[in-house]
Formats: structure tokens, sequence, C-alpha cells
């Protein structure tokens, strides 16, 4: 049985959900957090994924790479990628598909990763947490993306799961999630009928998103959406430390953009600096040795972040004024106001959403954990073996899609299917008239809605198998187009229908004779000739280069293996040599010949000297060798040892054993000569009773 989870995968930390114990969990990973910093680290033998590659992030910068999503299924020359180049501390390419892939040092050589591997070698780390957590089968997996991730974006999204091995059930934008999160866990405060108008604010690392929706219990649409792709966290941060960088120029006379490792101290710094500031009004901003031997200092009032953030605050009712403009709504209302993301902590931001909204915010979410929280659940709903309480829920449909052929019986070679603001999952039929085989595309149509480059093809669909019925020149064909749950655009069955004439039972008036022959006549029916084959081209990765992929990643997981297996078999060895040498002049002192310590010493010196000179990069085998060697002496002496200390536990409990009988039986003579007096008592007693009575 497969173990639904959800996965919040944040630009800078991803939280994990799990359905299990009748609830909803965050999974803890193997520092015992309750999210995992979104990176990925090449080293000289291995990799570094999460809190591995946090740890060594300042040491090994040129070869980490963060901010996955931001690139995940972007082209090299996407307008986007200009913005985002300077977030990346490792050198960023394009690759032979057009995309971007990150270069790094790995394994000794210069490797080039693909965003798609990348986003698939952290999402196979998040699998592995979750299963030494849960100890289940981690086989399904619910996603969440940012809203305006394109057909492209959420198709590498899904390519990365399955490269790491999960089946992707359903691809859902993240405020959506935690929507669904809100319309689940807050139902019993939730009307029946008339719909509660909610609004949802995610500012997080690097974006911000708004949707208004419509919930009531067991049921939520998706209203309307909007977002600011470049509004999060991170701005925040890059404005403190540009303000730090620009006053050490002065002030210690370095400039710390010359060296990547000063800046990027300085930008963690300031990330700190940001949480003191959103609960003190003043903070001290301090860094030891920073850049040239320098130590600088400063500090920053809450006052002076909010003047350094000011165009960020002043775009702040954008996305929130276009997202009520969709749903048809006006400020005054929003019923509620419910605020997730860990940027919205800051209290100039809070100020400012509650003045665009004229009410009060609500903090009733978990702000960290709400949208991995509704994957878990939306995951959880498609699993066969896991009950959930029902909940429907339909999502805004951000772009405008037509789906194109070319030209034979009909009058228009296009059509708009799926508009921008309908909700999906959606499904439409159309018919067309067709001679044969042929082809339909399906395309972004309004370019104004669209990020800037990006494409507008979404994908292309040949149905073959088109046969005319004899003495026809052209077949209807049925097409049944969908927008599915994940948003991806299909074309999910095709087959041709013809006129056929059909009988149909004729419906009598009146009371019937029942000895009366039921009355048939010939209509002429469109009824389905045959299936139509399918042959469809997507943004999706192509089967065999996925598999390509998947093999590399199996590799590379055994190659991390290998090393965290060899690296534990080095440590054991060092620590056994110095637990051995040190219980040989304690516990083992009197259990081991002078000829056996003097041996054991010497070899316990070879070993040591061996492990810090040629031994200290070597392979598995050789340090099992090595403790072997040491632990073929080193047990005899244990074992003798451990067989006096079993002597004296045998003999103490013997001691213990009869000390106890002892007491048992002076406990029951005891009671044997209390026994003895009591009757004695009692026999006097009664006689006087009897003389008494008798008088």
């Amino acid at each position: 049985m497969s173990t639904p989870f959800g996965v919040d995968l944040g630009n800078d930390n991803t939280v994990i959900a799990c359905a299990r114990n009748r609830g909803i969990d965050i999974i803890v990973n193997e520092v015992s957090n309750r999210s995992t910093p979104s990176l990925i680290g090449f080293g000289p033998r291995n990799r570094f994924i999460g809190e591995s590659g946090k740890n060594q992030q300042t040491s090994n910068l040129k070869n980490s790479v963060d901010n996955l999503k931001r690139i995940l299924g972007l082209n090299f020359n996407d307008p986007d990628f200009e913005v985002e180049k300077k977030y990346f501390s490792v050198p960023l390419v394009e690759n032979k598909d057009g995309g971007i892939s990150a270069k790094v040092r790995f394994l000794g050589e210069q490797q080039e990763f693909t965003s798609t591997q990348l986003a698939a070698m952290y999402i196979n780390k998040i699998k592995d947490i979750t299963f030494k957590e849960t100890k289940g089968n981690i086989t399904d997996i619910c996603l969440s993306v940012p809203t305006w991730y394109t057909e492209k974006q959420r198709r590498a999204a899904s390519d990365a799961c399955r490269i790491a091995g999960l089946n992707p059930v359903r691809i859902v934008n993240e405020i959506t999630a935690a929507a669904v999160g809100y319309g689940v866990f807050k139902a019993n405060d939730l009307p029946e009928d008339e719909p509660k108008k909610v609004a949802f604010v995610d500012i997080g690392h690097s974006s911000y998103q708004v949707s208004i929706a419509a919930v009531k219990k067991g049921e939520l649409k998706i209203l309307g959406s909007a977002y600011d792709k470049h509004f999060g966290g991170r701005d925040f941060d890059y404005a403190i430390a540009e303000h730090f960088a620009n006053e050490f120029k002065t002030k210690y006379k370095i400039d710390v953009h010359e060296n990547p490792k000063a800046f990027y101290r300085v930008l963690t710094a300031a990330e700190k600096l940001k949480k003191v500031l959103s609960a003190n009004t003043q903070a001290p901003f301090n860094i030891e040795s920073l850049m040239n031997d320098i130590d600088v200092s400063s500090s920053l009032t809450r006052e002076e972040l909010e003047e350094y953030v000011q165009p960020l605050l002043e775009r702040v009712h954008i996305p929130i004024e276009t997202a009520l403009k969709e749903a048809g709504l006006k400020a005054e209302e929003i019923d509620s106001i419910e605020v997730i993301g860990g940027c919205t902590r800051v209290p100039s931001l809070k100020a400012k959403l509650t003045e665009i909204f004229g009410k009060q915010l609500s903090f009733t979410l978990n702000q960290d954990e709400a949208i991995a929280r509704g994957n878990a659940f939306i995951c959880a709903t498609h699993s066969p073996t896991v009950r959930v309480r029902p909940f429907k829920f339909e999502d805004f449909n951000p772009y405008t899609v037509s789906y194109f052929w070319d030209k034979q019986e009909e009058d228009e070679d296009h059509l708009e299917v799926f508009p921008r603001g309908g909700s999906f999952p959606s499904t439409k039929i159309i018919t067309l008239f067709r001679k044969g085989d042929f082809d339909v595309e399906a395309r972004y149509t309004k370019k104004e809605e669209l990020p800037v480059g990006t494409e507008p093809i979404v994908a292309k669909w040949q149905l073959k198998g088109v046969v005319p019925s004899e003495g026809e020149t052209s077949i209807a064909a049925k097409l049944k187009l969908r927008n599915d749950p994940s948003g991806f655009y299909t074309i999910e069955a095709a087959y041709t229908v013809e006129e056929k004439l059909v009988k149909e039972l004729v419906e009598q008036e009146g009371e019937q004779d029942e000895d009366a022959e039921p009355e048939y006549r010939e209509v002429k029916k469109l009824v389905k000739k045959n299936d139509l084959q399918i042959v469809q081209s997507t943004a999706a990765l192509d089967e065999g280069v996925r598999q390509q992929m998947i093999e590399k990643e199996n590799s590379l997981v055994m190659e991390d293996k290998l090393v965290a297996d060899t690296e534990e078999r080095k440590n054991a060895l060092e620590e056994y040599i110095y637990e051995l040498r040190g219980k040989l002049e304690e516990q083992y002192k009197d259990f081991a010949s002078p000829e056996e310590k003097e041996k054991l010493t010497g070899m316990l010196a070879k070993a040591e000297d061996w492990l810090y000179d040629d031994g200290y990069d070597s392979t598995k085998a050789k340090y099992i060798a090595r403790y072997e060697e040491l632990a073929s002496i080193g047990n005899i002496i244990r074992g003798r040892y451990l067989a006096k200390e079993e002597e004296k536990k045998q003999a103490y409990r013997q001691k213990q054993e009869a000390a106890q009988a002892k007491a048992m039986a002076e406990k029951m003579a005891a009671a044997r000569e209390a026994s003895k007096s009591g009757d004695s008592k009692k026999e006097t007693s009664g006689d006087n009773d009897g003389d008494v009575d008798m008088d």
C-alpha cells in the first residue's frame, strides 16, 4: 500500500506532509527539522542534498544549486532568466534543448545537469526522508507548483517526480493546495449553502500569489488568481544586503560584490536580521572576518528597512486588485483574508495588506505548512486504500488555450476551447469532418496573459485511422479535449462516427393492449465507427530521455550510498582504535597477556598511522578489513572480560536470590509465630466471654 504524501517544493525550504494515523502529519528530516533546505551541493565524491548541502554551502558556493523551482522548465533565453541569474552562485548554461543546466565540478570533473534533473535529485531526497520516517511504500506524490507555471513547466515538474521514481497523481497550484486544506480542516466553520468568499495570500521566499475562492462545506472554487513572480523574502534580503554592501564600501573600504563568499555571508546575515526586525524595532549586524580579515559591524532599524523595501511595498496592491477583478468582487465583499508564507511575518507587509483589504488578516492556517498539508490530502483522495471525507474543488485557468487544425470541411481552422478564467479540470467535445489522418495543435492564444517569453505552442497530436464511409468523401471525428486536474492540455479520446439507420421503439399514448406487438421506426443516428490512434508530442521528456535520466539518478544514488557507507566504516574503525586502546589500559588490563597487549598496541598504532596517511581516502573494503584484523584479537580479550563480568553478575544474582530466600523464610516464620500467639489469646478471650454470659 502506497503512503500518500504531499510536497510543498519551496524556493528556500521544502515541507513534506503525509496522510497517516487518520490525519495529516508533517514529516521531519534527518535532523528533526520540519522543513528541509531546497538545494543540492556537488562534492569531489558525492552530492550533499538538503541539510548537508546547506551546511557546506558557504565553503562550496560555486558547486551549490538552489532556487530550483525558479529555473525548472525555463528556457535559457527567457526574459525571466535575466532576473534570476543574480540569485545563483553556480554557472548556468544553455543545454541542447534550449533549457537551463547548472555547470558544476563533480567527481573530479566538470559536469552539467538540467533543471529537471536537479529537481529530480532533490525530490528523490525528499522521498528518502519520507520513507525513513514512515517506513511506508512511497510511490504516489502530489506536488505543488506556482500559479503562473506554464504547460512546459508543469510537465517538467511531473518529469522530475518520475525520474525520482514517483507517480505524480496531481500537479496542483500552491495556493490552491492551501485553500483545499482550509476547506477540509476548517469544515465545521463553513456554511453549507451560500459560499464564503475567502482571499488567500501567499508571500514566500521568491514570489507573491493571491487567489480568491468561494468555499463552503465539501466544496471549493477558485474564482480568480494573480501573482507577482519577483516579490518575496529574498527581495527583502537583497535590499538589506545591498544597503550594507554600500555602507561597507565607505566604512571599511571593501566591496563584497567582488567576493561571492563574502556577499553570500552578508545575504545570510541579512535574512537573520530581517527575522529579528519582525519582532524588534532595531537589530545589530555583525560578521567576523568578512573579507580581507576585516570584521564588520552595524545595525538597522525597522523604519530603515521599510524605507529600503518601499519599492516592493508600493506593488503589494497589484496582484490583489487583479485577482479581485478576475473574481468579479470588491475588497469589502471578502469575508476572510487567509495569509500564509514566511515573508508575511514582516510587520510593514502585514500592515499594507490590512490597509488594502480594509479588514484584519487571518492566520488560522499554518504559514509554513498549509500548502504541504493540502497536498497530502489531495494525494490521499487519489489513493484506493485511504478513506477521506469528500471534497470537490475547481481551479482557475490562467491562460487561454485554443486548438488548431487544417481546414478541410470546416469554415474555421481553430477554436478557443479553454478560456482564461474558466475552471479546471474541464472537458469539451468538438466535431471535425475529416477526409483522412490529420494533426491538431494546442496553443496559447492571448499573449498579454502570458509571462513574457512564453512559447505559444502547448502540444501537438497526430490522429490516425480516419477512414470515410463507403461513398463518402469525409467522416465526422469527435475529439474529447481535456484540461486535466494537473492543468495539462490533452486529447483524451478521439473516434469517428457515421450516420446509420437504427430501429427505435415508438412510444404509444393511452392504454395499450398487452398482447399488441411493439412498434419500431427507423431513424438516422450518429454512431461510433472506430477509435482513432492518438500520437502526442508534448513538453514532457521523451520516454527514452527520461529513462536515461532515471538510470543516471539511480547510479548517483548508489554512489552517494557507497560514499556514506565508506565514511561510516572509516569512522567505525577510528572509533574502535581509540576505544580499544583506552580499554586495554582500564577494563581489559587483567584479561590480556603482556604479549597480547604489546602485539595489539602495535597493531593499533599501525592502523592509526595508516588511517591518517595512506588510508585517509581508502575504500570501504579496506576499512572493513582493518577493523576485522584488530577485532580478531580485541574480541578475544573482550570475550574474557565479558565472561568475567557475567560470572560477577551471576554471583551477584545468586547472592541476591539467597538473601531474598532468607528474608522470605524469616518473614514466614515470624508470621507463624504471630499466628500461634493470636490463637492463644483468642482462646483465653473466649472463656471470659462465656463466664460473663452465664451471669
